[in-house]
C-alpha cells in the first residue's frame, strides 16, 4: 500500500527522476453527441393571439345588494379551434393607485369546437372600479 501511495505522490520509481509531468490541458472541450430529440416549441404570438380571441368577454359584474358587496368575474368563451379544448387564464385586478387588489386563475374544460360557454366566479373585491388584466392565457386540447 505504501508503494501505491508513493507512486501517487510522485515518489515511485518511474525512471524520470521523481518528477511526474501531466499532459497539457486539451485546447478544445470534448464534443457532445448531437441529440435526436426535437426542440420544444413555444406558441408563436399569432397562435397566442388566436387562442386569446376565444375569450370573448371577461368583465366584472357588481351584484351588490343592500350594501352587501358582491363583485363577480363573468366570462364568455367560444372555441374557435377544431378540437375539444380546455382553457386556463390568470387575471389580476389593479386599483387606481396601481396596486394589485385581487388575482386568481379561471378554468373552463371540455369546450367543443364552435361551442360558446359562459361562467362566473365570486371575487373578494370591494369595488368594480378596478382595471382587469389577463396575465396568462392558455388553450390546450382536452383529453
Amino acid at each position: 500500500m505504501a508503494v501505491v501511495f508513493g507512486a501517487l505522490l510522485g515518489g515511485g520509481d518511474d525512471g524520470g527522476g521523481g518528477d511526474v509531468q501531466t499532459p497539457p490541458p486539451a485546447t478544445e472541450a470534448p464534443r457532445t453527441p448531437p441529440t435526436t430529440e426535437e426542440p420544444q416549441t413555444t406558441p408563436t404570438q399569432d397562435e397566442e393571439a388566436r387562442e386569446r380571441r376565444d375569450l370573448v368577454k371577461f368583465a366584472l359584474d357588481d351584484r351588490s345588494v343592500s350594501g352587501v358587496k358582491s363583485i363577480w368575474i363573468v366570462w364568455t368563451i367560444t372555441n374557435n379551434s377544431s378540437e375539444k379544448s380546455d382553457y386556463t387564464w390568470d387575471w389580476e385586478a389593479i386599483d387606481a393607485n396601481g396596486v394589485r387588489v385581487d388575482d386568481s386563475t379561471q378554468y373552463v374544460t371540455n369546450v367543443l369546437p364552435g361551442q360558446t360557454t359562459t361562467g362566473d366566479f365570486p371575487t373578494t373585491l370591494d369595488t368594480a372600479n378596478v382595471k382587469l388584466n389577463i396575465t396568462k392565457f392558455d388553450r390546450t386540447a382536452s383529453p
